[in-house]
């Protein structure tokens, strides 16, 4: 079982986003159950996931119209959340070094 750091960041983007609100909720429930120990095993439940620096993944939610940003370190089951926001906002950001700002 994976630990997601942090549950208040991602409520953040709830809030922020309420239309993806059920969505985001949806993959952290999938999330925090699974097992992997590497990307690729990842990849066989979310097949829309991409490996960018920095051990971070991209997952896209609600069919692509949002982005997902996490840092997963499978050695410790760790996941932390670093930025959420729609496809168009994902395109400005530097998906390496984005953080949550609050």
């Amino acid at each position: 079982m994976f630990n997601i750091i942090t549950r208040k960041t991602l409520l953040a983007f709830a809030a922020a986003y309420p239309n993806a609100a059920n969505a985001l909720f949806e993959w952290y429930h999938e999330f925090q159950k699974l097992e992997f120990n590497s990307f690729n095993e990842l990849k066989t439940v979310f097949g829309n996931a991409s490996i960018v620096k920095d051990d971070r993944v991209v997952f896209n939610i609600m069919g692509n119209k949002y982005r997902l940003v996490v840092r997963v370190v499978f050695e410790y089951k760790t996941v932390q959340i670093k930025w959420f926001g729609t496809h168009a906002e994902y395109d400005k950001i530097d998906v390496s070094t984005v953080s949550f700002k609050k």
